[in-house]
């Protein structure tokens, strides 16, 4: 498992917005995160891309969901869904006044 996560950099994308107007998007650094945590560097992964981790929490309970119908799922859902879009916002503000 190791070896197939050491060659991942090599196959990441570019982001257009910060190839074509030099700036990064509000989605820059998730695939780096994604490697990271695959890795287990969780703190790293954590610091480079904070959303990501309500964002899996969100997609574990979509598919508990389906699963298992939960009393209130449509508020739990709105709530994690607002929390991860809160962390990505919050993330990319920090990022374009910070560097």
């Amino acid at each position: 498992m190791f070896i197939l996560l050491k060659g991942l950099d090599d196959y990441m994308l570019s982001c257009a917005s910060k190839k074509h107007f030099g700036f990064e998007c509000i989605g820059c650094g998730f695939q780096r995160s994604v490697a990271l945590l695959l890795k287990g560097d969780l703190v790293a992964s954590f610091t480079m891309y904070p959303a990501l981790y309500p964002m899996i929490l969100f997609f574990v309970f979509l598919i508990f969901d389906m699963v298992i119908k939960i009393r209130h799922s449509e508020k739990i859902k709105l709530g994690l869904a607002s929390l991860t879009l809160l962390a990505a916002v919050i993330n990319y503000t920090l990022k374009l006044f910070i560097n």
